[in-house]
Formats: C-alpha cells, sequence, structure tokens
C-alpha cells in the first residue's frame, strides 16, 4: 500500500490492535510486532515506533493474560537490531527487565532464549550489566520452583554466551545449586550439568565441574556427599572413559568406606550405573573389589544393590 497509507491509517489500526479489548487480539497483534515494525518504511521507521508503537508495547508488558504477554515476549527481542543500541538501553531494557521477573515461566523463557538478538546490538558486557543480575537475583529466590526454572533456562543461556562469559558470571551460580538445601533443586542441577558438558565439552568438564563435584565427596553433610554420586552417574557418559576413569571413579572408591549407609548403597547404584563406560581392567582390578567389598555390607539394603551390580559387572568381564 505504500509507505503513505502505512503511517496515515496501517499504524494506527495496528496499535488498535494491540490495545484490543480481547485477549486472543491483543496475543496475535503482539506475536506480529517485529514483523511489522521490519516493514514499516525506512525513514520514518524509528519515529513511529518510538512515537506510536512503542508506548503500546510498554502496557502489554503488564497484560493480565499471560497469552499476550508470552506473545510479546517471543518477538519484543527483535526490537533491537531495528531501533539499536541507544533505545534499546534506554527504552528497551527495562522491559526486558520487567519481563524476566513475571510469574509466567513461559514468558521469562521466551526472553531468555531470544537474548542472541540484543546481545548482537549491544554486546555481551553489556548484557552482564544489564540483565544478567535479574538471572542471578531469580536463581537464589526464596521460592524453590522460581530457582528450578531458572535452571531449567541454564543450559540454553550458555549456549548463547559461551564457555568463557559462561564460567566468569554463572559457572559459581551452578554449583551452588548442588548444595541447595531442596532436593528438587540438587537433581535438576546434576542434569543441568550433564547438559552443560554436552554443549562445552569434556575439557571443560574437567576443568570447571568435575574439581567441584568431587569436592562433595568431602563434604560433612551426607547428602551433598550423595549429590556428588548423582552427579557422576549424569556426567560419566558424556565426559567418557578416559575421564571417567581417572578424575571420578577414584572419588566413588573412596566413598566404599563412607560412615552412612545410605551413601554407602548409592555408591554400589553409582557403579552399576557407570560401569558400560569403564574398561574392563579397571572393572577387574577397582569395581568388582569394591562390590565384593559392599556386598558383605552389614546394612541390607548395601548388600541388595552390590550384589546387583556386582553380577552385570562379572557378566561384562
Amino acid at each position: 500500500v505504500g509507505p503513505e497509507i502505512t503511517k496515515n491509517d496501517l499504524v494506527g489500526a495496528y496499535c488498535s490492535l494491540l490495545k484490543d479489548p480481547e485477549a486472543e487480539v491483543r496475543a496475535a497483534a503482539a506475536s506480529k510486532l517485529k514483523d511489522f515494525c521490519n516493514n514499516l518504511p525506512a525513514d520514518t521507521r524509528e519515529q513511529i515506533i518510538m512515537s506510536q508503537i512503542l508506548p503500546c508495547v510498554k502496557d502489554m508488558v503488564g497484560d493480565m493474560n499471560q497469552h499476550v504477554k508470552s506473545a510479546l515476549a517471543s518477538v519484543i527481542m527483535g526490537l533491537s537490531p531495528i531501533l539499536g543500541k541507544d533505545n534499546t538501553l534506554e527504552h528497551l531494557l527495562p522491559l526486558f527487565l520487567n519481563q524476566l521477573k513475571d510469574d509466567y515461566p513461559e514468558v521469562r523463557l521466551n526472553i531468555i532464549s531470544n537474548l542472541e538478538c540484543i546481545n548482537e546490538v549491544i554486546g555481551v558486557r553489556q548484557l552482564s550489566q544489564s540483565l544478567l543480575p535479574a538471572i542471578v537475583e531469580l536463581a537464589s529466590d526464596a521460592k524453590w520452583r522460581v530457582r528450578l526454572g531458572i535452571i531449567e533456562y541454564m543450559p540454553l543461556l550458555a549456549g548463547q554466551l559461551g564457555p568463557e562469559f559462561f564460567d566468569e558470571k554463572l559457572s559459581s551460580l551452578c554449583m551452588s545449586w548442588l548444595t541447595d538445601h531442596v532436593f528438587a533443586i540438587r537433581e535438576a542441577a546434576t542434569n543441568n550439568l550433564k547438559k552443560l558438558v554436552e554443549k562445552f565439552g569434556r575439557d571443560w568438564a574437567q576443568n570447571t565441574v568435575i574439581p567441584k563435584v568431587i569436592q562433595l565427596a568431602r563434604d560433612q553433610n551426607y547428602l551433598y556427599r550423595m549429590t556428588c554420586l548423582f552427579a557422576i552417574n549424569v556426567l560419566a557418559e558424556p565426559c567418557g572413559q578416559e575421564v571417567t576413569q581417572r578424575m571420578m571413579l577414584p572419588t566413588v572408591i573412596t566413598l566404599v568406606s563412607d560412615p552412612v549407609a545410605n551413601v554407602r548403597f548409592n555408591v554400589a547404584k553409582t557403579l552399576h550405573r557407570i560401569y558400560p563406560v569403564l574398561d574392563s581392567s579397571v572393572l577387574a582390578s577397582h569395581v568388582k573389589p569394591a562390590l565384593d567389598k559392599l556386598s558383605q555390607d552389614a546394612d541390607h539394603d548395601v548388600q541388595y544393590f552390590a550384589s546387583e551390580a556386582l553380577e552385570k559387572v562379572i557378566e561384562a568381564l
């Protein structure tokens, strides 16, 4: 229809749709935000967005309907390249921060999964000063379900930021979840580590993750010693034979003599879980003797799990 009709008629019509009383209409209009703005006449694009469209968008960030907010969050980052660095920092960043703290997980996810758009415009340093503190704050939220939500986004965030930046800003946070007082968080944290290792590779795991996981084996709290074993369960496969045998297996073997029966039967379960990754000579020289000892344990549960694992190891030999 050309630039004149677009400016005089279409923009007003689109803004009306963004404010429509029906949530479904607002959500549909919001989902087209990036496309609509991209197709505005280049010479007046920025001025139209800033004066007419952005005020509507600001109102929508606080919309009562989660589908509207979610639709908006999935495309709002796309305005960054159109509006440039200064406008992004001044006008869009506050909106992103609001959405990152939204009650609905889908809204938060849509912001985090589109960080790349804004990263390209304002750069990773600026991003770290503005958005990452909000992510870190959510990661230590008093409500454990909020913490859980952020853990689930970590691999995605890691992929967007890269290993060096991730190590500097977020790695210590990921490790701190391993000692959270809520079991669901500790469990999610171990699975998160597996995904991070799959993303960043074995060398990264050896330098960044495994030394901290092994440290947990010496913790006074037996729950954290168990978390060490749970982490080894999921890390053995992505880390491969050499790393598992050299760095993780010796720690599992030392926990054979743990004073807590719960830890000992988890040692048996871990050996059962990781034995397919190990070399047969290591199974014969280290794993089988450890399981022999556990199968003679005073605790019946330890005996049971050790005997189960021993059967499998003997078959593998």
